[in-house]
């Protein structure tokens, strides 16, 4: 049976975790989302992911070559991953000359992995023929484990992961703005709430092109740098292929783009100038080149994706609403599962800044709703199994909220069909939602990261917020109740019937 997910001693949770993947030796970044510890191991072969999947409070392991994700719940992984980032780092601290990771940690023998790549051995450092030979993944694991779309959406994950507690601060603020606005209450305070609100998604280009240049290891000032020209207000006075630039044209993408050719710019220049010039010329190349590549091409084609993005979304809602929200709503949950839904994020953030809101989340979210329905009908069913049940009634508060990874790495997928049909009740969900869309309503979200009921003070859409949250609720509960009869009817195998005797 799955382990009960209440929250351990999160020093002792992060003891044991260490032990079940090498070492702190082992682990080359730490990371974290809302409810996973994100580590990257030098060696894989080295954890035991059996072991670590019965820890208690160990709700699911997601691996992908290097890249293992151990869900642990919100609230406790912020508590264990700062545990296992302060182990890491004192393991590494001995060599004293880490390179410093993007969550402060260092590496084993000093060499820094910003860019994935396998650590350098060190010849000031004594023999140690394991560590070499565990620094070394097999060339077979590696193309079996890190293919490039794996790799490129799992580190596309990592640069906007991180900007999902500001979305959602500076969402709800947004909204209570919003209501203050409407109902004409505190009319002195509005424009400053208005400020706080908006300010980070009018600078959100900058903190994507820090968050680049860390991930792909160049340096987090010179991508923020470069990122911050699509922004900035005097590109209006820029004019490329006829029309004039607009601040913040391109976006995210744009961002994203920009601090990418910044690192790749850096690291060209780096290696082709004079270490005594190297302070000079390196920035100021970087900075010159990436720059202008990206005035002159990267916003404008970052513009046109983007605004194809948003023009995509309008139509598809439009004209085939219910049959995307039935496909959107029946597909999240083995997103969420495989750890690959984070790579949805620039989509809604595109969204966002185009429209002030994401018509996506509230389908998506419409899975959980299924997860929650499902495991209700399991509670119902499995009577005798004590442990099932009190492992559902642990989870499902969390469920309602929108956090599925302990109903589905605790209930659902151990059993198998309940996860299929927790699947279809997030579809019948989002059919709902979408459904709404064919007929002119919009629902949508202000801000990413909570769904469920959690996701209610985000609401908008071209109605009203009124009229979104009570569509999105139809849909909640439409996911509710396909998903319990869905798991009740179909989600437990047959007992085979036994012929009466002659």
């Amino acid at each position: 049976m799955r382990n009960d997910p209440a929250t351990p001693d999160s020093a002792a949770t992060a003891t044991a975790v260490l032990d079940r993947v090498g070492g702190p030796a082992n682990v080359t970044s730490v990371a974290h989302c809302m409810t996973r510890l994100r580590l990257a191991l030098a060696d894989p072969a080295a954890a035991d992911e059996a072991a670590l999947r019965a820890l208690p409070g160990v709700l699911g392991v997601v691996t992908d070559g290097p890249a293992w994700q151990i869900v642990l719940g919100p609230g406790v992984v912020d508590e264990v991953t700062a545990e296992v980032a302060a182990r890491v780092a004192a393991t590494a601290r001995p060599s004293g000359r880490g390179a410093g990771l993007r969550d402060g940690t260092k590496l084993r023998g000093g060499a820094a992995l910003p860019d994935g790549t396998e650590p350098r051995d060190d010849p000031a450092l004594p023999d140690d023929t394991e560590s070499r030979d565990r620094a070394a993944l097999p060339e077979e694991l590696r193309r079996r484990n890190a293919t490039p779309v794996k790799t490129a959406l799992r580190r596309v994950a990592n640069v906007f992961v991180p900007l999902i507690p500001a979305l959602i601060g500076c969402g709800i603020l947004s909204g209570v703005n919003g209501l203050l606005l409407n109902t004409g209450w505190l009319p002195a305070l509005t424009p400053a709430l208005s400020a706080v609100a908006a300010a980070f998604l009018a600078l959100i280009a900058v903190f994507v092109g820090v968050n680049t240049a860390q991930e792909f290891g160049g340096t987090p000032v010179l991508g923020g740098a470069v990122a911050a020209v699509v922004v900035y207000p005097g590109v209006a006075k820029v004019t490329v292929f006829g029309t004039q630039l607009a601040p913040g044209q391109g976006g995210v993408l744009g961002a994203l783009a920009a601090a990418l050719l910044a690192t790749r710019v850096e690291k060209w220049v780096r290696g082709r100038v004079p270490g005594a010039l190297d302070v000079l010329l390196t920035p100021t190349v970087t900075v010159l080149v990436s720059g202008l590549a990206t005035l002159y091409g990267l916003m404008y084609a970052a513009g046109a994706v983007a605004t194809a993005i948003g023009a995509a979304a309008n139509w598809l809602l439009a004209t085939a609403g219910a049959g995307a929200g039935l496909l959107l709503g029946g597909l999240f949950l083995p997103l969420v599962m495989l750890g690959l839904h984070q790579a949805l994020i620039p989509i809604h953030t595109t969204l966002i800044e185009q429209q002030g809101y994401t018509v996506l989340l509230p389908l998506l979210a419409m899975a959980g709703a299924g997860q929650v329905g499902a495991a209700l009908a399991v509670y119902v069913r499995l009577r005798h199994d004590t442990d099932l049940r009190t492992t559902i009634r642990s989870a499902l508060p969390a469920g309602l909220l929108g956090v599925g990874e302990p109903l589905i790495y605790g209930v659902s997928l151990p059993l198998g069909r309940p996860f299929l049909t927790a699947c279809a009740g997030g579809a019948a969900g989002g059919g709902f939602v979408g459904f709404f869309a064919m007929l002119g309503t919009r629902v949508g979200a202000t801000a990413i990261g909570p769904s469920g009921w959690a996701l209610f003070p985000l609401l908008a859409g071209n109605r009203g917020p009124a009229v979104a949250a009570a569509i999105y609720a139809g849909g909640l509960f439409t996911g509710y109740a396909v998903g319990f009869a869905a798991t009740y009817l179909f989600g437990f195998p047959r007992r085979p019937r036994v012929a009466a005797p002659a």
